[in-house]
């Protein structure tokens, strides 16, 4: 299995910044997409930033800018910072990976994890 973790959030004024952090452990061949999701109450989740594999970065339309991925591949690790924060940020941001896991040494299939969550709130 794969577990995903995430640090990093808190409480923070509007214009502050703040670095999310996921962590990936377990049964990993590979890592392939690492993102970044939030979701806002009363809201639908929404994708925020995506760091590829191969290092490819891309943002949503109200972060971009002002947020950046990336990544440590040495230590299955995904990070967030975010800033600039205005109020509208306030949600729980989740990290998701696609990964590939291994048995016996070798690939098993590609899945996808979810970690478990942390609260990120700007306040005006």
């Amino acid at each position: 299995q794969v577990q995903l973790v995430e640090s990093g959030g808190g409480l923070v004024q509007a214009g502050g910044s703040l670095r999310l952090s996921c962590t990936a452990s377990g049964t990993i061949f590979s890592i392939n997409a690492m993102n970044w999701y939030r979701q806002a109450p009363g809201k639908q989740r929404e994708l925020v930033a995506t760091s590829t594999s191969g290092g490819s970065t891309n943002y949503a339309d109200s972060v971009r800018g002002r947020f950046t991925i990336s990544r440590d591949n040495t230590k299955n690790r995904v990070y967030l910072q975010m800033n600039s924060l205005k109020p509208e940020a306030t949600a729980v941001y989740y990290c998701n990976a696609d990964v590939t896991v291994t048995r016996f040494g070798l690939s098993f299939g590609k899945y996808d994890y979810w970690g478990q969550g942390t609260q990120v709130t700007v306040s005006s």
